[in-house]
């Protein structure tokens, strides 16, 4: 049976495999999926909706069982370090060595941070995971104010997730409108006043 290796464990990732899934791949291919994040397929998209009440379990694709009621492999936590593609092998967390006959590559994005003075220090987050917002959470312990780099889609999700943590909450956008990929100037200004009308 041919080996299909999903590297990366996120929205595209999983939708991936729950298509396959839908065309009965499950049954003419071992499947193996993995995810460098300790959770299984979540959706990113909502996540600020963790701090107005919403669980885990509320933003999740799929959890374990569902990978293995389909025999599909889950690994997560591991990181792909190498493709060797004569090979046709992939190296995880530069040891193990994982075969494969197709690879898909389904990685997601990355978070964008400037290089500016002071991206290192404590108190500067990114918001991509899980784990991030818990990282978030616990530096909103205290905290009065915090500032979004970033008036993008995500950017304003991070907003939001600071104003339902009960800060005063600033977003900087580089662009002259806020989510400048999606909106002419008309709409960013609309979208501006809105935003702003909801603190």
């Amino acid at each position: 049976m041919e080996h299909i290796v999903v590297v990366g464990n996120g929205m595209v990732g999983h939708h991936f495999i729950a298509h396959l899934i839908s065309l009965q791949g499950h049954l003419n291919y071992r499947i193996t999926v993995i995810g460098e994040e300790r959770y299984a397929a979540y959706d990113r998209v909502q996540l600020s909706s963790l701090f107005s009440g919403n669980s885990h379990d509320s933003l999740m694709l799929g959890d374990e069982e569902w990978y293995k009621k389909y025999g599909v492999e889950l690994v997560l936590g591991s990181r792909v370090t190498g493709v060797d593609k004569q090979s046709k092998r992939i190296t995880l967390d530069d040891e193990d060595i994982l075969g494969y006959d197709h690879l898909v590559l389904a990685t997601g994005s990355y978070p964008f941070v400037p290089p500016i003075e002071g991206k290192d220090r404590d108190n500067v987050f990114v918001y991509r995971t899980l784990d991030d917002l818990s990282a978030i959470r616990k530096a909103c312990e205290g905290a009065k104010t915090g500032a979004v780099i970033g008036g993008g889609l995500l950017g304003l999700e991070a907003a939001n997730a600071l104003k339902l943590l009960g800060l005063e909450t600033h977003v900087v956008e580089f662009a002259p409108r806020l989510m400048p990929v999606q909106l002419d100037d008309g709409a960013g200004g609309l979208l501006k006043n809105k935003i702003e009308d909801l603190g």
